[in-house]
Protein backbone atom coordinates (compact mmCIF):
# COMPACT_ATOMS: atom_id res chain seq x y z
CA UNK A 1 0.00 0.00 0.00
CA UNK A 2 1.52 3.27 -1.07
CA UNK A 3 -0.85 5.67 0.65
CA UNK A 4 -1.08 9.13 -0.85
CA UNK A 5 1.28 9.48 -3.80
CA UNK A 6 2.54 12.89 -4.97
CA UNK A 7 0.84 13.91 -8.21
CA UNK A 8 4.16 14.20 -10.04
CA UNK A 9 4.89 10.53 -9.29
CA UNK A 10 1.61 9.26 -10.75
CA UNK A 11 2.70 9.04 -14.42
CA UNK A 12 5.50 6.65 -13.48
CA UNK A 13 3.19 4.44 -11.47
CA UNK A 14 0.57 4.33 -14.23
CA UNK A 15 3.25 3.59 -16.82
CA UNK A 16 4.65 0.67 -14.83
CA UNK A 17 1.29 -0.89 -13.97
CA UNK A 18 -0.18 -3.84 -15.90
CA UNK A 19 -3.56 -2.13 -15.50
CA UNK A 20 -5.41 0.28 -13.22
CA UNK A 21 -8.33 -0.82 -11.06
CA UNK A 22 -10.80 2.03 -10.52
CA UNK A 23 -14.29 0.73 -9.64
CA UNK A 24 -15.61 4.12 -8.51
CA UNK A 25 -19.11 4.39 -7.04
CA UNK A 26 -19.37 8.17 -7.26
CA UNK A 27 -17.58 10.23 -9.84
CA UNK A 28 -17.92 13.78 -11.12
CA UNK A 29 -15.77 13.39 -14.23
CA UNK A 30 -13.27 10.52 -14.06
CA UNK A 31 -9.86 12.13 -14.33
CA UNK A 32 -8.04 8.96 -13.19
CA UNK A 33 -9.43 7.25 -16.30
CA UNK A 34 -7.91 9.89 -18.57
CA UNK A 35 -4.66 9.85 -16.61
CA UNK A 36 -4.33 6.09 -17.11
CA UNK A 37 -5.10 6.50 -20.82
CA UNK A 38 -2.44 9.20 -21.20
CA UNK A 39 0.15 6.94 -19.57
CA UNK A 40 -0.64 3.89 -21.71
CA UNK A 41 -2.22 1.98 -18.86
CA UNK A 42 -5.33 -0.11 -19.48
CA UNK A 43 -8.05 0.46 -16.92
CA UNK A 44 -10.85 -1.56 -15.34
CA UNK A 45 -13.47 0.88 -14.13
CA UNK A 46 -17.15 1.43 -13.36
CA UNK A 47 -19.99 1.23 -15.84
CA UNK A 48 -21.93 3.87 -13.87
CA UNK A 49 -21.85 7.64 -13.29
CA UNK A 50 -19.88 9.71 -15.81
CA UNK A 51 -17.17 7.11 -16.35
CA UNK A 52 -18.64 5.29 -19.39
CA UNK A 53 -18.88 8.63 -21.20
CA UNK A 54 -15.27 9.50 -20.37
CA UNK A 55 -13.95 5.98 -21.09
CA UNK A 56 -15.90 5.20 -24.26
CA UNK A 57 -14.80 1.81 -25.60
CA UNK A 58 -11.27 2.24 -24.23
CA UNK A 59 -11.79 0.71 -20.77
CA UNK A 60 -12.91 -2.59 -19.31
CA UNK A 61 -16.21 -1.55 -17.72
CA UNK A 62 -17.77 -3.47 -14.83
CA UNK A 63 -20.59 -3.09 -12.34
CA UNK A 64 -18.70 -1.69 -9.31
CA UNK A 65 -21.11 -3.48 -6.96
CA UNK A 66 -20.42 -6.89 -8.53
CA UNK A 67 -17.30 -8.43 -6.99
CA UNK A 68 -17.33 -11.33 -9.48
CA UNK A 69 -17.30 -8.93 -12.46
CA UNK A 70 -14.40 -7.03 -10.94
CA UNK A 71 -12.45 -10.22 -10.20
CA UNK A 72 -13.13 -11.68 -13.65
CA UNK A 73 -12.04 -8.42 -15.28
CA UNK A 74 -8.82 -8.41 -13.27
CA UNK A 75 -8.07 -11.97 -14.38
CA UNK A 76 -8.85 -11.08 -18.00
CA UNK A 77 -6.59 -8.01 -17.94
CA UNK A 78 -3.85 -10.00 -16.21
CA UNK A 79 -3.85 -12.82 -18.74
CA UNK A 80 -4.89 -11.32 -22.09
CA UNK A 81 -2.09 -9.21 -23.60
CA UNK A 82 -4.10 -8.66 -26.79
CA UNK A 83 -6.93 -7.07 -24.78
CA UNK A 84 -4.47 -4.90 -22.87
CA UNK A 85 -2.83 -3.66 -26.08
CA UNK A 86 -6.22 -2.94 -27.66
CA UNK A 87 -7.30 -0.93 -24.61
CA UNK A 88 -4.00 0.97 -24.56
CA UNK A 89 -4.44 2.00 -28.20
CA UNK A 90 -8.06 2.98 -27.67
CA UNK A 91 -7.14 4.82 -24.48
CA UNK A 92 -4.61 7.03 -26.26
CA UNK A 93 -7.27 8.01 -28.81
CA UNK A 94 -9.95 8.52 -26.16
CA UNK A 95 -7.66 10.80 -24.14
CA UNK A 96 -7.02 12.97 -27.21
CA UNK A 97 -10.73 13.37 -27.92
CA UNK A 98 -12.15 13.49 -24.40
CA UNK A 99 -14.25 16.45 -23.29
CA UNK A 100 -12.92 18.20 -20.23
CA UNK A 101 -9.28 17.26 -20.77
CA UNK A 102 -8.30 20.91 -20.31
CA UNK A 103 -10.07 21.18 -16.93
CA UNK A 104 -7.09 19.75 -15.09
CA UNK A 105 -3.47 19.53 -16.09
CA UNK A 106 -3.11 15.92 -17.11
CA UNK A 107 0.33 14.42 -17.48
Amino acid sequence: MLGQVPYEDMPGLYSLADFTLYPSLLEGFGFPVLEAFRCGCPILTSNITSIPEVAGDAAYLVDPYDIDQIANGMVKLSTDPVLRQMLIARGHEQAKNSPGKEQRALF
